[in-house]
């Protein structure tokens, strides 16, 4: 199964603490979707707010990403400049 790890501390409200999770989805799009099922609000939170690394590469637009049954996906907050 898809490993999720949730770095930081925005997305810990959502998931009542939890820093890591295994999903059944197959697709970023999917992952997104159950997240959101799984924990209300949170599929929003990571897709406004939140940086995304899939198995060691960080995309901009993960939407197309095919999830691997052992891949690893870090959601990191994302760094403000200016």
């Amino acid at each position: 199964m898809p490993h999720v790890v949730f770095s930081g501390t925005s997305c810990l409200p959502f998931t009542d603490g939890q820093t890591e999770v295994d999903v059944t989805a197959d697709t970023f799009r999917r992952l997104i979707r159950e997240l959101n099922e799984r924990f209300p609000g949170l599929g929003t939170q990571v897709e406004e707010g939140m940086a995304i690394a899939i198995d060691g590469e960080i995309y901009q637009d993960a939407y197309g990403v095919a999830l691997k049954p052992d891949s690893e996906i870090y959601i990191i907050p994302k760094i403000g400049g200016g």
